[in-house]
């Protein structure tokens, strides 16, 4: 008997091996000529990139237990009744916009932002599942998506702000690749791209407060405060960053995933006001705290970074973490309230211009 389960150990850790070195969903890896440049960069350091203070995430092993169990726990109202509504978008309209600038929400973090006439899609994940394999996820809570990536236009540029499953999609990257002019990432996070055949001369590569211009718009990478990952042997080996879009006449500020910290002031001071802020709200555990905002942080560092209005991100579409899923937008509401910041909470698929007053559903998290 205990050399039957020794052999089924074996295979068991035989295939995962196998998996983890043979799967292309875990991407590339930063070669030592490219390390060599990260080695210039304040945020590198000792082969890895670090926070501002060098926060990191430092769970112990009990946590660590805490944190798997978790995520078999049963959470009341941890997912919708039903599936969410995804309203859809003709690809046409999308194709022969050029009003305003606006956003359609994909759910959890992904944008796609027409500004000047461009087509910008921001952490394009479009999978089912925010993991390497469908057995290792729950599926996303919504049918379908507002549009499938086969009838999206051209895109101008799409912008990367960390590596972790839920932010950069392998299946996405792979059907979107030959519809995109420009990627842009934070260092390191190209390589994932190259790997999944990319042309270098198509992917931009920034440190924070690195910055670049496609005509008219200018894209400025700036900190957070996150880890990175995609693999058993490959943490902090990219770095992440919060992005920066603004045109001649509009600025905006996307979070990409950050814990609170003195970043988002620094931010502001450099950069704002803004008239919207697309931040972190969802995800979040007493058990990592240093790399996810809690709803009530998500609120005040709108207000640090000078915002004149914040969308709430990163919820509404995966189960990650054990709170209710409509626990971010309410808190963080209530919060906002307090503090004096408008929040804006479009639905999933409602094209939603920057300066738009008046939302047709605020609440429409309260149907499901």
């Amino acid at each position: 008997m205990i050399v039957a389960i020794g052999a089924l150990i074996g295979i068991i850790v035989m295939i995962a091996v196998l998996f983890v070195n043979l799967s292309p969903q875990f991407g590339g890896k930063p070669n030592e000529k490219q390390k060599v440049i990260f080695s210039k960069s304040p945020n590198y350091k000792n082969g890895q990139f670090i926070n501002i203070g060098g926060v990191k995430n430092e769970m112990s092993g009990s946590d660590m237990i805490k944190a798997i169990g978790g995520m078999f726990k049963s959470i009341p109202n941890a997912k919708p009744n039903t599936l969410l509504n995804s309203n859809k978008i003709d690809s046409t309209n999308i194709a022969n916009y050029n009003g305003k600038t606006r956003f359609i929400w994909f759910g959890h973090s992904t944008f796609l932002l027409q500004m000047n006439d461009k087509n910008i899609l921001i952490d394009p994940m479009f999978g089912e599942v925010p993991a390497p394999h469908p057995l290792l996820g729950g599926k996303r809570f919504s049918k379908g998506l507002p549009i499938e990536i086969e009838k999206l236009p051209k895109i101008d540029a799409v912008i990367i702000s960390h590596d972790h499953y839920d932010h950069l999609d392998y299946n996405s990257i792979k059907k979107l690749k030959n519809k995109v002019d420009q990627f842009f990432t934070p260092l390191g996070v190209g390589s994932h791209l190259k790997e999944w055949g990319v042309e270098q001369n198509r992917i931009i590569e920034l440190d924070w407060w690195e910055q670049v211009k496609i005509e008219n718009i200018t894209f400025i990478s700036t900190p957070a405060q996150h880890f990175s990952g995609r693999g058993l042997s490959d943490r902090d080996q990219t770095l992440w960053c919060s992005w920066i879009i603004q045109s001649q006449t509009e600025n905006i500020f996307f979070s990409g995933d950050s814990g609170y910290g003195e970043h988002f002031k620094e931010i502001g001071d450099e950069y704002g006001p803004f008239d919207l802020a697309m931040m972190e709200c969802g995800q979040y555990n007493e058990l990592w705290p240093e790399i996810h905002m809690f709803p009530e942080e998500t609120a005040q560092a709108g207000v640090d970074i000078r915002a004149k209005k914040i969308m709430p991100i990163h919820w509404g579409a995966f189960k990650l973490a054990q709170h209710s899923w409509t626990d971010p937008i309410e808190r963080v509401i209530q919060k906002a309230k307090e503090l004096k910041i408008e929040v804006v909470t479009p639905e999933i698929g409602t094209p939603t211009e920057i300066n738009q007053e008046n939302q047709l559903d605020a609440n429409w998290w309260s149907r499901y």
